[in-house]
């Protein structure tokens, strides 16, 4: 039986970006396939009870920073805590990962989502951007033009539509959001809880 996790994110979020790169190398350690769900956590967010970040009471907007400045200097991951195109319109690149699924691999579409991440909050780069995007696809080796013009593909978009079905019905209301065996956890700080369930899977 193939061990499996359902992987539910936004390309923008910066909690998905501190745990991208060790979600990644925990699934290759226990042999987990990852099943990879970019969605629309807009919708999310409007259907459990979330705001975004604009709409959040001051205080939690302060608590925010501080919280994303003490996991850059833990995990020792460059971040700029106010990047210049956020948040940003992330709907593009959610697309084109999964196109990139389609085309190359699940492991290819891992790859060029941790890029897209890094754009963001390390590179300050606007992930909206068409070009940017198919830049970005270039840099992880793949034809980023061809790549973006089937990430506007109706198929495509029906992916994202199902991803973002998928994760309502899973109960999600924030990103990165894990499922193991039906058990979801949420957050990058949950994935030593993540590891012990896929322990458990290899038992």
């Amino acid at each position: 039986m193939t061990n499996t996790c359902e992987y539910y994110f936004s390309p923008q979020s910066p909690f998905a970006y501190f745990g991208h790169a060790r979600f990644v190398a925990l699934a290759k350690k226990y042999r987990v396939q990852v099943d990879l769900k970019p969605c629309d956590l807009g919708k999310v967010f409007s259907l459990s009870g979330g705001l975004p970040l604009a709409k959040r009471a001051p205080q939690r907007q302060a608590y925010r920073l501080v919280e994303l400045q003490r996991w850059s200097d833990y995990l020792e991951l460059p971040l700029n805590l106010q990047p210049t195109f956020f948040p940003v319109a992330d709907h593009a690149a959610a697309k084109l990962i999964i196109a990139t699924q389609l085309a190359h691999g699940t492991d290819a579409a891992l790859v060029l989502a941790g890029a897209i991440m890094r754009a963001v909050w390390s590179e300050q780069k606007n992930i909206a951007d068409a070009d940017t995007l198919a830049g970005i696809a270039a840099e992880c080796e793949h034809d980023g033009k061809l790549l973006l013009k089937s990430s506007e593909t109706a198929s495509v978009q029906a992916q994202f539509d199902r991803f973002t079905d998928d994760a309502v019905a899973a109960n999600v209301f924030g990103a990165p959001w894990y499922v193991v065996n039906g058990e979801g956890f949420w957050g990058q700080d949950r994935l030593d809880f993540v590891e012990r369930a896929f322990l458990k899977q290899t038992q």
